[in-house]
């Protein structure tokens, strides 16, 4: 099928439109982007969400990156976009391919990418990853390799995404005076990837926070 990027990738309906051989060919076209614009041998970031069969949708992602060759980096976690894509810039790496579909209802899921400089990809590169992808015609013209074997061989790397984050926040944050604010506050997770990250950041002190819906 002809799959259609906007600036923050492609969205459609799981086990229909979105399929393991569509994500897979996604991968493809993604790695051929990176190979072709000497981008490579900075390798890729993999992150997903809290949706059904994202984390199974990221690995087949690793699997074909690995299999082409590039360093590839794989969340351990379920992590929100804007925490894969700061680990784009702490890891230097050539671009992060996110499996989510934002605020979509549950039932769709999506391909997100988020070239080097960890925005929305501009136009260009959006056209050249619809021509890699579509350029894909069946599964022979994708190349992968067992996640195992990625791990086994160092090609392949687990991520915890939240460290470099958190780090990079409390830079920019003056989180113990908030953790020592004494705030009563009520966080809605709404089941999603963001779950548990207010209490990293400002709890454990003063401050006590209360999430629910995990």
């Amino acid at each position: 099928m002809t799959i259609k990027f906007g600036t923050d990738g492609w969205r459609g309906i799981i086990a229909d439109d979105f399929t393991f051989d569509n994500v897979r060919a996604c991968a493809q076209g993604t790695s051929t982007y990176l190979l072709q614009n000497g981008l490579a041998k900075s390798g890729l970031v993999v992150g997903y969400d809290t949706r059904f069969g994202s984390a199974a949708f990221a690995k087949s992602v690793a699997e074909v990156a690995a299999g082409n060759g590039l360093t590839t980096y794989l969340s351990i976690a379920p992590a929100p976009t804007p925490v894969m894509s700061y680990n784009i810039v702490a890891r230097r790496a050539g671009g992060a391919a996110i499996i989510t579909a934002s605020h979509n209802p549950s039932e769709w899921n999506g391909f997100k990418y988020k070239p080097e400089y960890a925005g929305s990809a501009s136009p260009e590169i959006v056209a050249l990853l619809e021509k890699h992808k579509n350029a894909i015609h069946s599964a022979n013209d994708v190349t992968a390799i067992p996640w195992h074997d990625a791990l086994q061989s160092g090609i392949g790397q687990y991520i915890e995404p939240q460290v470099p984050y958190m780090e990079h926040v409390a830079n920019l944050v003056d989180l113990p005076k908030l953790s020592n604010a004494g705030l009563k506050l009520s966080v809605d997770a709404m089941y999603g990837a963001g779950a548990r990250y207010i209490p990293a950041l400002v709890g454990g002190s003063k401050t006590k926070i209360q999430e629910i819906h995990l």
